[in-house]
């Protein structure tokens, strides 16, 4: 009995402890009131997932411009939450991060974000949205037309692999519009080398450049000029040859050219000469492709909208960096091709060169084989033509003459070899031998003796003694490199 009021009371001292104890932490706490998040987003649910919190923060960043956070957020959900069912997402948003912020390091890092997410996820359908922000990536550091043209090409490459991945993407009619725009900058970049290289009279790297520009890019707002200075220089080449296969074989490709105006460019300025000049050559005219009318008046009526502009366009072209893309294609399927391998300048207007690869419902002899004697395809270089003999071409007009020709050259066979042909990508020198059928300079024709000078070009042909008394004598003589470079324009003693 004893033992049983001991155990009741201290069962009563120890309620009354704990009692006391309550009271007393009762009476000394200090309540705080926690604030709320406030970069937690307001729809987020109190029982959402942790992973789906972050995501959403980082979602509520990147639509007010906190890149910097929002990439942060991300990087963590990423890190944390490797199976998270929204790691695709957040893998892509960084790369949105980057790609909205803009600049040219964040752009550059944006496209390795999207790439590292095709590598990762090549199968989800966000797989085209990033190939398509590769392609816009390098669309936006694209530059004009005289400068650098890897980042154009970077997107030519680009739009093409989007538009082979995905074909039914519901981003591929904008895909295909941006790569129309693309190959209109990278083909007025090299038609503008091809048109330096047709001024200088090097007819041959200028030829190379209008070959590829006029196979590849169809599209393009001067393939017509394009392809009636192509045609211009097939006319040079049949006029100087001496070889009636060879004749045949430059008109051809001349016909060739003239049946693409007439058949592809039928709105052109070039048209109404290219019909009359296969009638000359009694050939049929080709009928004008209805697709090719559509799009050329199309085309037509979008330059007249942007020719209200004109005005406006210049100054503005004077600040702006990126390219001015008002006269890309509207309609018609770009080229998906790969770019071959580029028309060697040194191939192109040889006897017997293939030329342009579009077929022709016509065809004529001599389109196969030819050459020189014996049938050996024999190099052709570029000369001036003289006035006196050939007065189709006039003064300063570039021919072809083959290499074993002796009235190509002033000198001894030995010392007319050429240093090689030109490189199509860089402007090139003259080097071709003298030519003795030149016209003579104007002291000559005023018949007085021109002075000699010593302050000729290094690179020029050394010559003997009695040469260099026959150039005082006869100044028709006088190297090619000179006549280019104008010191034809003597200054007497």
């Amino acid at each position: 009995m004893n033992t049983r009021n001991l155990l009741i009371a201290l069962l009563g001292v120890a309620l009354a402890g704990s009692v006391g104890i309550g009271v007393y932490g009762q009476s000394h706490v200090k309540v705080t009131k926690v604030k709320p998040d406030t970069k937690a987003p307001a729809n987020a649910a109190p029982s959402a997932e942790p992973d789906k919190i972050l995501y959403d923060r980082a979602t509520d960043d990147l639509k007010h411009g906190r890149y910097t956070e929002a990439r942060l957020t991300l990087q963590t959900l990423i890190n944390s939450y490797p199976d998270s069912e929204y790691l695709a997402k957040a893998k892509l948003a960084v790369g949105d991060s980057y790609y909205k912020e803009g600049g040219v390091s964040n752009i550059t890092q944006a496209i390795a974000e999207y790439k590292d997410f095709i590598t990762f996820f090549p199968f989800l359908d966000e797989a085209a949205y990033a190939q398509m922000q590769v392609a816009m990536a390098h669309y936006r550091m694209m530059e004009k037309a005289d400068r650098d043209s890897t980042q154009a090409q970077e997107a030519e490459d680009e739009f093409q692999a989007f538009l082979l991945k995905y074909p039914q993407s519901p981003l591929e009619s904008q895909a295909e519009q941006r790569l129309r725009d693309v190959q209109e900058v990278v083909a007025e970049g090299e038609f503008r080398i091809a048109r330096y290289y047709y001024v200088k009279q090097d007819y041959r790297a200028s030829a190379a450049r209008i070959v590829e520009v006029t196979e590849r890019y169809p599209l393009y707002s001067q393939s017509d000029e394009a392809l009636w200075m192509l045609s211009s220089i097939y006319m040079r080449a049949k006029q100087v040859s001496k070889n009636e296969d060879d004749k045949n074989h430059w008109a051809d490709l001349a016909a060739k050219c003239y049946d693409r105006i007439a058949r592809d460019y039928p709105l052109s300025k070039f048209a109404p000469e290219a019909r009359s000049r296969l009638k000359e050559m009694g050939m049929a005219v080709p009928p004008p492709d209805p697709n090719a009318v559509a799009r050329m008046q199309k085309q037509q009526e979008q330059d007249n909208k942007h020719h209200q502009l004109a005005l406006l366009k210049l100054p503005l072209g004077l600040i702006k960096t990126n390219p001015d893309v008002s006269s890309a294609a509207r309609s018609g399927k770009p080229t998906l091709n790969p770019p071959d391998d580029m028309v060697s300048a040194t191939e192109v207007l040889k006897p017997g060169a293939a030329g342009p690869s579009f077929t022709l419902a016509v065809g004529g002899a001599g389109s196969t084989g030819g050459g020189g004697a014996g049938g050996e395809a024999v190099q052709m270089d570029s000369v001036p033509s003289s006035s006196e003999n050939d007065s189709t071409t006039g003064p300063g007009v570039q021919a072809i003459a083959t290499a074993d020709d002796p009235s190509a050259s002033g000198t001894s066979p030995a010392g007319a070899a050429s240093s090689g042909p030109p490189n199509p990508n860089t402007p090139a020198t003259n080097t071709a031998p003298a030519d003795t059928n030149a016209p003579a300079t104007e002291a000559v024709q005023n018949g007085t003796n021109p002075p000699t000078t010593t302050n000729a070009p290094p690179g020029d042909n050394k010559q003997s003694p009695d040469a260099k008394k026959d150039d005082k004598a006869d100044p028709k003589t006088e190297s090619t490199s000179k006549k280019k470079k104008g010191l034809k324009k003597l200054i007497p003693w």
